[in-house]
């Protein structure tokens, strides 16, 4: 069907007189320039986006300090009303448990909690884009995860954004902070001016992690027997290979620079490394409590819901369609 497409679009316009042709290629020129200028408002945006990551930064910082437990909120800060009233009675009533509860934690004189224990951990386990790439012994490191950070670059500077990762003293690795640099583009390609569609992820970098001695989980020790073609002895061998863990996420592949095209399999690893980039940036960072208690999970299930809902209504207008042209013609 779409070959069929294309072939009357290009019968179309060949079929069209040469001064009308002129007057399309003069409309693709104007388009071009559009293009140029909707680059330049990206740009702009980026620059506003950098101004006002400045604003949110404090309050991101107490964010962490809450999370860590360097600063108890007061009771002001805490205080929180919902708009629904049943949720309030709900509350209400979980309220006087917890008071309950609380007393009887003081009389068995438990310590109380510091922060919000594994706050960044949860979130990862509640997002299934997140929760896939973590494997059981990724689990024990990313629960001394203490913050996220989103850094836009300087202005004048290529157009990018660096995740930095701060993790608290642990015994895995020495680092304090893991980054990832994605870099971006904002302008029509040559090739293709018309595909512009605004900013494109287009290369990344991460860092190395200084593992500690045994506990590298992006590697795994194997045991291999190999027998001598001459003696007929065999020996055992031991070598690294590469291991599944969320910490490859640090040791990106990279986007093919040189002219050669990377492989399908390297083209969707890259691309969903990119998704996840740009889902860190645009929904984690900006929203952490609300993926750390669900509510913006619901609020994106409820948004795909939607879609798919429209989806099936629109399929079953096409058969109520389809069965009333049978009826038609029976009719006939």
């Amino acid at each position: 069907m779409l070959q069929a497409c294309d072939s009357f679009l290009l019968c179309f316009l060949f079929s069209l007189p040469k001064a009308v042709k002129r007057r399309i290629n003069a409309l693709k020129q104007l388009q071009v320039k559009c293009a140029h200028i909707e680059a330049k408002f990206y740009e702009e945006v980026h620059d506003l986006e950098r101004k006002y990551a400045a604003l949110y930064q404090p309050l991101f910082d107490k964010r962490r300090e809450f999370v860590t437990g360097d600063v108890e909120p007061t009771d002001a800060e805490s205080e929180w009303h919902s708009e629904n009233e049943e949720e309030d009675k709900l509350a209400g009533d979980m309220k006087s448990k917890v008071v309950i509860a609380e007393k009887e934690a003081e009389a068995a004189e438990e310590p109380a909690p510091r922060g919000i224990p594994e706050f960044w951990f949860t979130i990862f386990r509640n997002v299934d884009m997140l929760s896939e790439l973590v494997q059981e012994y990724d689990e024990p490191i990313l629960k001394h995860l203490q913050d996220i950070k989103v850094k836009f670059s300087d202005p004048g500077q290529p157009m990018s954004f660096v995740l930095e990762f701060h993790f608290e003293p642990n015994d895995y690795f020495t680092n304090s902070v893991l980054t990832k640099t994605y870099k971006m583009k904002s302008e029509p390609d040559k090739a293709d001016p018309f595909s512009f569609e605004g900013p494109e992820i287009v290369d990344c970098d991460g860092c190395t992690i200084d593992w500690k001695k045994g506990k590298n989980v992006t590697v795994k020790t194997i045991k291999k027997k190999q027998k001598h073609k001459g003696r007929g002895t065999v020996r055992t061998i031991t070598k690294q290979v590469p291991n599944d863990s969320f910490f490859n996420f640090f040791s990106p592949l990279k986007a093919s620079g040189d002219g050669e095209s990377l492989d399908e399999d390297s083209e969707f690893t890259l691309a969903s490394d990119f998704e996840i980039g740009h889902f860190f940036r645009e929904r984690i960072v900006p929203r952490a409590v609300l993926y750390f208690t669900g509510e913006a999970i619901e609020d994106d299930d409820n948004f795909e819901e939607g879609e798919e809902g429209e989806e099936e209504e629109l399929e079953g207008d096409e058969e109520g369609e389809e069965e009333d042209d049978a009826d038609a013609s029976l009719k006939v």
